[in-house]
């Protein structure tokens, strides 16, 4: 029972922090929180849905199986990235000289339309995520793991570590971290930031897209409603870990994913949506700066 929860709460953890990269990226970036990238996440599970859909019609599901989840994965990764960039240039840009206020009322401004948006495009019923899949697994220790629970493990934790080291050593990413620290000294050696945010907001939707696709295939339903419980939670994973820090969003977004499976397994499965606000609420009254945030002071 123990080692199944386990399991239960790393698959669900790692999808977690794969949204919660795309909230403490933006944030370390610009110091905004982006409240509409749970719907990015949203639109990724629904456009799963579509592909997987049209390539089942087509063949190629039965002619190849990998082939069309890859392709089903990178398009969805595409066009995420491109919902992100056109949302960062519409909504955001344009207030980033703004008071603090006016881009959190844009953020949430542009959730609503993608809630209704898809809501009146795609129907408010639940969409059913075609099972490529199944059921099959394997045996560890006396506990039964599918294929799909060890692929998603395996997958985000890897997407993590690319990410990490993609941030610490390629030329973009110190580029993002020199922007984090001071936007006006990084202009002054060279760096675009207006760029830099840009690459911000496309690899956050990228990771937002696969975690949607992970979700749909691993519940089979889909709705428009759940970018604002999974974004609520991974938002919660992000302030857990310390937000602003991409080791710390791994981190959150794994603890929270084991909390909230031993606690729908210990206490009680009623309240599983509610163990994320616990969380938060106990995270900003004791340890404010995350487990592994750096205390700041107050910029006047």
């Amino acid at each position: 029972m123990f080692l199944q929860q386990l399991i239960n709460g790393l698959t669900l953890g790692n999808v977690y922090a794969l949204i919660a990269l795309g909230y403490t990226m933006v944030y370390g970036v610009l110091e905004l929180i982006n409240f509409a990238h749970g719907e990015i996440y949203m639109l990724g599970a629904y456009l799963g849905i579509i592909l997987l859909g049209f390539f089942t019609v087509i063949g190629l599901t039965a002619y190849s199986l990998p082939l069309s989840l890859f392709l089903v994965t990178v398009l969805t990764i595409v066009f995420c990235s491109s919902y992100g960039f056109t949302i960062e240039k519409i909504a955001y840009k344009p207030l980033r000289n703004a008071q603090r206020l006016s881009p959190l009322i844009s953020a949430i401004g542009v959730s609503l339309f993608l809630q209704n948006y898809v809501m009146l495009t795609q129907g408010a019923t639940d969409k059913v995520f075609p099972s490529v899949i199944g059921n099959a697994g394997f045996e560890l220790l006396s506990t039964r793991v599918t294929y799909l629970q060890a692929s998603i493990i395996g997958f985000s934790s890897l997407i993590m570590v690319l990410l990490h080291l993609f941030v610490m050593k390629t030329k973009t990413g110190k580029a993002m971290r020199a922007v984090a620290q001071d936007k006006v000294m990084a202009s002054l050696v060279g760096i675009n930031p207006d760029r830099v945010i840009s690459m911000t907001f496309i690899i956050g939707s990228g990771l937002a897209a696969v975690a949607g696709i992970m979700v749909a295939m691993y519940y089979g339903l889909v709705n428009y409603s759940i970018g604002y419980s999974a974004g609520i939670k991974a938002f919660t994973a992000a302030v857990l870990g310390g937000i602003g820090s991409i080791p710390g969003a791994m981190l959150g977004g794994i603890v929270l994913g084991l909390i909230e499976s031993f606690g729908a397994s210990y206490i009680s499965s009623e309240y599983k949506d509610a163990y994320a606000f616990i969380i938060l609420i106990l995270i900003l009254l004791v340890k404010p700066e995350g487990l592994l945030g750096r205390r700041t002071e107050e910029k006047i």
